[in-house]
């Protein structure tokens, strides 16, 4: 057999082995765990002195510490770590996590560390149940083979399958490249040189490799001399170097460096004069290459080699550097105890050093820094912000420290220390367990949480208003807003006055509101409170006095907001990039609505023009619901009829929208429906009688409440998106372009073929045409079909309309062809981005609100594209076609039975 079918052969009974321990319980692996480490920490000592033989590097007693290490302080570390089956589970929020390994496992080992590498990812690999193919060093193959075997030996004892692990005999750099590539290989875990990690992640799969290391070291005036000297020295003689995270280079602070100096030259390190220095460069690199020959040997085996003598107790091999920069071999990764020591005339320049130290080739790895670290906190932090580096130690040995759980125990104990983009690596932590499992989430469907918000207080019936004032006997100033018609033409507000004063309340009135309230107007009146300084404000009017004095109560109680961020649009009002500051702690809002139709006295909406663009920004947040509304019909006695049909036919549109909306939901449905009962039976006889038919005003006046209740806790449709931007379009009252809009808007939502339905977790299925039919039941219309119901309830809204004197279509209204066809494609496209699309039950196409806008104008009836049969007139090319066969939609649509 070739060595390439050798190595298949491998890789395939790795893979089937790995295929059975994939259904291994927690239990089972644990004992696999744990008798493979058992048997790693047992072998500590022939495993180090097997890879020092071989290897030739290093020092056999540090090499014994490091496969304790890797057995015994892995093994304590994810000894109870769950990495089979259901790791968590969250029934209140439906999550369950499920741990899955990664499958077959590439695990190259350096020749620096041939047994402690093999150990730890054999265990961690064990542990998540994947299988894993060494490809080692070849200068250490038979150490790693050899800890193969011990750890595979002691796994399939402990019930293990066989093959589980494996190890290619004869390591090539071919078959090393051609074990990255195997189609059967699921992960790469590199740990060696530059070239060999770069390899692996070149290698088409995934991979978690180890960029090098070289590890600066700033040493303050503040610093512990004696700690960092023998940290330092410990740290960099350990296996003679060989670990990626020691010390290469100290960066001295003027202050101490002579001090520091002399403790190194008194416990060991021998500094080269300048002659000296120069020599061991020569064979510290190679043609620019680090020279394989003095990696892991002693400092008096490299003195030799570089032919000088030292004392026989030199313990590491110190270069000065006038400068730490590229040229100076000290200054980089030499994987050996030789060390470059710099000079910096304080912290600042230390730490600039230090940063470019990591640039030279430490990126991503390790750096450190010795100081006071209780006293100066600021230091730390400075030395922390600065370094691109994964670990940043404080005082601590960077071998040892960086390994993690030894000098500080929330750092993870790992033999693969990731180096983080940086380093060109794919994580910036210490490799683990939790990055050789897969987690699958499961995630159940679940409802949102919804809520139900009113107005701490809503009073009602005829004569509320002054039963009302007891509630707000004990605040101080109070300031009305309202427009100028209701200051100089009504009693009301003159009441409303006198109320006040008698509770010894101070007022000021502002009445210079208009219809759509311009930005001017809220600065005008923000003014009025700033100077008055009100605990109370008070809207009396229509929609646009109650939006004013919201937007007012805002920049009163928040100076300097931006009203364009307040408006920005939402997808879920919990999840908003903006958040709404926090309203009515220097005064509270009360709401009077002198209209019926509206609901802004117990919503949490408003509308304001920037009237130097003509741009409109609408709010909706609950801290804009008013704090008390008052619901008192005798305001409204005397309306014109225009204002009773707008404000009557926009309650009847807030509560349809509001009992189809995706949002809705058992509390608002009974005021949606309750608001239509009384708006049906009700608004006829208040538009023709006026005020001499006081039920029948009081009656419609607390529906248009109800159904602003409803539709404030369940929002609106694109009905209402259409309207907001054809009013403002062709200046046509709201109510009245709902009401020229919501025909089609039924005919267009009330289908179970919608081309997108709307995502809303509550909101599982196309259900608008049965909603629709709902409200029609509720309003007695008792047909046996839901279809012929909706088809009734669309007959009384037109003859609805027609008792109210409004047009059937836009151009009855009177806006002119030319003028409605150029605007129609910017309505469409506006209406869609309108805050309210995103509640309605039918996600719609901007080409299909495009034919709702065009049907409606010439008062046409909507139907699908597809059931049109041929464009009409003005109708756009650009439509949809649905998937579904034509002849099916007598059974899934309404429109399909919809009255030409």
């Amino acid at each position: 057999m070739s060595d390439l079918d050798k190595l298949n052969e491998l890789v395939a009974r790795t893979q089937a082995a790995q295929k059975l321990f994939s259904t291994y319980s927690q239990e089972q692996v644990d004992k696999i765990f744990r008798a493979a480490a058992l048997a790693a920490a047992d072998a500590r000592i022939p495993l180090a002195r097997m890879a020092a033989e071989e290897s030739g590097m290093g020092v056999v007693e540090d090499k014994v510490i490091k496969n304790h290490f890797s057995a015994e302080y892995i093994y304590n570390k994810y000894k109870d770590y769950k990495s089979c089956g259901v790791l968590e589970e969250d029934d209140e929020l439906g999550v369950m996590i499920i741990a899955e390994p990664i499958g077959v496992i590439c695990g190259v080992v350096p020749c620096t560390n041939p047994t402690s590498t093999t150990i730890f990812k054999a265990l961690i690999s064990l542990k998540t149940r994947n299988g894993i193919v060494f490809s080692p060093h070849p200068r250490a193959k038979k150490a790693s083979a050899y800890t193969v075997k011990l750890i595979l030996d002691a796994a399939v004892a402990a019930g293990a399958p066989e093959d589980i692990i494996a190890c290619v005999a004869e390591p090539t750099l071919q078959l090393t490249e051609a074990l990255m590539h195997h189609p059967q290989i699921d992960l790469i875990l590199a740990t060696g040189g530059p070239g060999m990690v770069k390899a692996a992640y070149s290698s088409a799969k995934p991979a978690i490799g180890v960029g090098a290391g070289n590890t600066p070291v700033v040493i303050d005036e503040t610093a512990d001399v004696k700690r960092a000297v023998s940290s330092i020295l410990m740290s960099k003689t350990f296996d003679n170097g060989v670990v990626c995270a020691s010390e290469q280079s100290c960066i001295v602070v003027d202050e101490i460096y002579d001090q520091l100096k002399e403790r190194f030259i008194r416990y060991g390190g021998y500094f080269l004069n300048e002659e000296e220095a120069d020599k061991v460069r020569k064979v510290l690199f190679v043609n620019g290459n680090l020279n394989a020959k003095i990696v892991g040997q002693s400092a008096l085996k490299i003195a030799e080699l570089a032919g000088i003598m030292v004392p026989p107790y030199t313990k590491v091999l110190i270069g000065e550097g006038a400068t730490l920069s590229e040229s100076d071999e000290f200054a980089h990764e030499k994987l050996s105890p030789t060390l470059g020591m710099y000079r910096a005339k304080d912290f600042n320049e230390a730490v600039e050093m230090a940063c470019k130290a990591v640039a030279m080739g430490g990126v991503g790895h390790t750096s450190c820094l010795y100081t006071d670290q209780d006293k100066n906190k600021d230091r730390v932090e400075y030395f922390g912000k600065k370094m691109k580096t994964a670990r940043i130690l404080m005082n601590t040995p960077t071998s040892h420290g960086g390994i993690g759980d030894l000098y500080n125990f929330a750092l993870a104990p790992s033999l693969t220390l990731g180096c983080g983009s940086w380093g060109g690596n794919s994580i910036s932590e210490n490799v683990g367990p939790k990055h050789l499992m897969n987690k699958k989430t499961v995630a159940k469907r679940e409802e949102n949480m919804l809520w139900h918000k009113l107005p701490p207080s809503i009073y009602f019936r005829r004569g509320a208003m002054a039963t009302a004032m007891e509630d707000l006997k004990d605040f101080k100033r109070a300031c009305i807003v309202t427009d100028k018609y209701l200051f100089n033409n009504t009693p009301y507000l003159h009441e409303l006055t006198e109320m006040l004063k008698e509770r010894n309340i101070e007022c000021q009135v502002f009445y210079e509101v208009q219809a759509d309230p311009t930005l001017t107007t809220i600065r005008k009146g923000t003014d009025v409170l700033n100077n008055f300084q009100p605990d109370l404000i008070i809207a009396v009017g229509g929609g646009s006095p109650m939006d004013a004095a919201k937007m007012m109560w805002v920049s009163y109680e928040h100076p300097g907001i931006d009203f364009k961020e307040l408006s920005l649009r939402f997808m879920d009002i919990r999840k908003r990039i903006f958040h709404f500051p926090k309203m009515g702690v220097k005064a509270k809002l009360v709401c009077i609505p002198t209209t019926s139709g509206t609901g802004s006295e117990v919503t949490p909406f408003a509308v304001v023009t920037d009237d130097s663009t003509g741009q409109k920004y609408p709010l909706a947040d609950y801290e804009l619901t008013p704090f008390m509304a008052i619901i008192d019909a005798n305001l409204v006695m005397d309306m014109p009829k225009g204002l009773s049909a707008a404000g009557g036919i926009d309650a009847v549109t807030h509560a349809i929208e509001a009992y189809v909306s995706v949002l809705a939901n058992e509390f608002s449905d009974g005021q949606a429906l309750q608001a239509l009962k009384l708006l049906k039976a009700y608004l006829p006889r208040a538009y023709k009688n006026g005020a001499d038919d006081p039920v029948a005003r009081e009656k419609v006046h607390n529906a248009a409440t109800v159904a602003g209740i409803a539709f404030a806790n369940s929002f609106l449709g694109v009905c209402h998106s259409m309207a907001h931007k054809l009013g403002a379009e062709f200046h046509i009252p709201h109510g009245i372009a709902n009401a020229l809009l919501l025909c089609n808007t039924i005919r267009f939502n009330a289908t179970n073929l919608p081309t997108k339905q709307t995502a809303f977790s509550q909101y599982d299925r196309p259900n608008a045409l049965r909603r629709y039919g709902e409200i029609a039941l509720h309003l007695g219309f008792t047909h046996e079909h839901t279809v012929d119901r909706v088809n009734a309830m669309l007959e009384w809204l037109d003859d609805l309309k027609r008792d109210l004197n409004i047009p059937m279509s836009i151009q009855e209204w009177g806006v002119p062809e030319s003028d409605f066809l150029a605007k129609v494609d910017e309505l469409a496209v506006n209406a869609f981005d309108d805050q309210c699309t995103g509640a309605n039950p039918r996600y719609p196409l901007i080409s299909e609100l495009r034919s709702i806008l065009l049907d409606s104008y010439y008062g046409r009836t909507y139907v699908e594209e597809y059931e049109r049969g041929h464009l009409r007139p003005n109708q756009s090319c650009d439509s949809f076609t649905v998937l579904a066969h034509a002849d099916e939609g007598s059974e899934n649509s309404f429109q399909a039975v919809a009255k030409p």
